[in-house]
């Protein structure tokens, strides 16, 4: 197929659209004969996952008939509402208009305009997958523009595939892999700086996940929404590698994909934590899981644990990670399961928010590390407990100051087990106990973190060349490597290795 214009892709858009906004009907406009079930189950999660709009000036983009224009306006200051095809509008503002302060307008989005720093939210449904990677990337630059600090962008794609069931003569759409669009909002840098002072902004994820409705409908996880946050970002102020965000670092450096799958292939298929399945099993086991409960894995991986908990005990699991492409692989292997209790998101869990008493157990292996302000997120994790709850925490942990000079891990020296609860041999209060938790016990785990690591030395060793032939030698040497300066941190006291459990009363 040869060369054509963004003029000639836009007429063939206006065609498409005009073909299917004849009646202005949620069916037409869903393209799907089950819009009506869909709507009614899908538009609670969708709303759900919003920031509080009280006070705030919100832009919908692709508002069509105004399925979420009327919540908005029910919550929000001002609402401006926005859509391509003139029969979406008309009956957009026929419809809501009399619910309170709101403006409707017929825009091709690629040429709107607004001031900066003027909205509080964006919110986009089904729209970006319609827009070349051009005109995408030009209008996420115009959300961080138009965004106050602090504000949010929120979106909804369908990725890799169509959902609905309306047969398409033309099909307009770009399904693009949820990993196209972290890495573009993530890269985003927007410079604000005047005479004054230097400043410049970017995204933050808060969340990306399957929508649920769809999950559980159509067996189809294809749907997916982001919530991102516009947030400083002092270009002098990097993370680790030059990277301006934590997750930049996990998905290009720490975790990339091949990274991942090189970790898997030591650790067992789809668990890259210390021990694999078998101290998975044994942790899991302490929690005594019944069928029915609900699980929030903080730092999932590639979602192992989470379908050893499925299977076995009969919970929902919702895993959350922040590294994009550990989120990615355990998608495609919950695809492959049809597991529909288990499900994944990519998401900030210092940010994110989850309704009171939303889950029995809260889990987390080897994550809490990379978390400064630990006493927030003990309260967040306390506060979506039901009573009863139980926490469960693997982490890596500091041994005792002051460390040798070969102890440089920075992550690491905000992990202490003396903060994270009464530790016998420290008699400290800590942060769980703090924030309300009773029956706070902490295990120091470290022998069993240096048999488990020698013992995976061991295995290195026989699938040595087994590894290398899928891998590399370079990559054998880096996780042999990692693994031997672990335990050498162990053995001379600077590293350890925490268990962690308490419950809600």
């Amino acid at each position: 197929m040869g060369f054509v214009s963004i003029e000639t892709v836009r007429n063939m858009m206006t065609e498409f659209w005009k073909e299917h906004s004849k009646f202005a009907t949620v069916e037409e406009m869903m393209l799907d004969s089950n819009a009506q079930e869909l709507t009614q189950h899908e538009l609670p999660e969708i709303l759900s996952l919003l920031p509080s709009l009280a006070a705030s000036d919100v832009l919908e983009l692709g508002a069509g008939i105004g399925r979420f224009t009327r919540h908005l306006i029910g919550k929000a200051r001002h609402v401006t509402a926005v859509d391509f095809m003139e029969k979406f509008v008309e009956k957009n503002k026929k419809d809501n208009s009399h619910l309170g302060n709101a403006e409707f307008i017929q825009a091709d989005v690629t040429k709107l305009d607004f001031p900066k720093n003027s909205l509080d939210v964006v919110f986009s449904n089904w729209l970006l997958m319609y827009l070349s990677d051009e005109e995408l990337k030009s209008l996420a630059e115009k959300f961080l523009m138009w965004l106050r600090p602090g504000g949010y962008l929120f979106f909804r794609e369908s990725c890799f595939h169509q959902s609905g069931d309306c047969k398409r003569d033309f099909n307009p759409t770009h399904y693009r892999s949820p990993a196209y669009y972290n890495h573009l909002m993530s890269s985003l840098l927007l410079d604000e700086s005047d005479q004054t002072e230097k400043k410049y902004y970017g995204f933050d994820m808060v969340l990306n996940k399957t929508v649920q409705t769809y999950v559980k409908m159509k067996n189809n996880q294809n749907q997916l929404c982001w919530l991102m946050q516009k947030v400083r970002r002092d270009a002098v102020q990097q993370h680790q590698g030059g990277f301006s965000t934590f997750q930049e670092f996990l998905d290009n450096q720490q975790y990339t994909r091949r990274g991942i799958l090189r970790y898997e292939k030591m650790f067992g298929s789809g668990y890259v934590s210390t021990g694999g399945f078998n101290t998975t099993k044994e942790f899991v086991d302490m929690l005594n899981l019944t069928a029915g409960q609900k699980v929030l894995d903080v730092g999932c991986g590639i979602g192992g644990g989470d379908f050893y908990m499925a299977k076995t005990f009969g919970v929902e699991v919702l895993g959350m990670d922040l590294s994009s492409n550990m989120v990615d692989i355990a998608m495609e292997r919950a695809m492959k399961e049809k597991l529909p209790l288990v499900q994944f998101e990519v998401s900030d869990a210092t940010k994110r928010r989850f309704p009171d008493a939303a889950f029995d157990v809260v889990y987390s292996r080897d994550t809490i590390l990379h978390i400064r302000d630990k006493l927030d997120l003990f309260r967040k994790f306390y506060s979506w407990l039901k009573p009863g709850g139980k926490l469960l925490i693997s982490d890596y942990c500091c041994g005792e100051k002051p460390w040798s000079p070969a102890f440089s891990i920075d992550l690491l020296c905000n992990a202490d087990i003396g903060n994270y609860a009464e530790y016998a041999t420290q008699k400290k209060t800590g942060f769980l106990s703090e924030v309300g938790f009773s029956n706070v016990r902490a295990e120091d785990r470290t022998e069993q973190f240096i048999q488990v690591i020698k013992a995976e030395l061991q295995r290195a060793e026989e699938m040595k060349e087994e590894f290398i032939q899928e891998f590399s030698q370079e990559d054998y040497d880096a996780v042999v490597n990692g693994w031997t300066e672990k335990l050498q941190r162990c053995e001379t006291g600077d590293q350890r290795w925490g268990l962690f459990y308490a419950t809600k009363e």
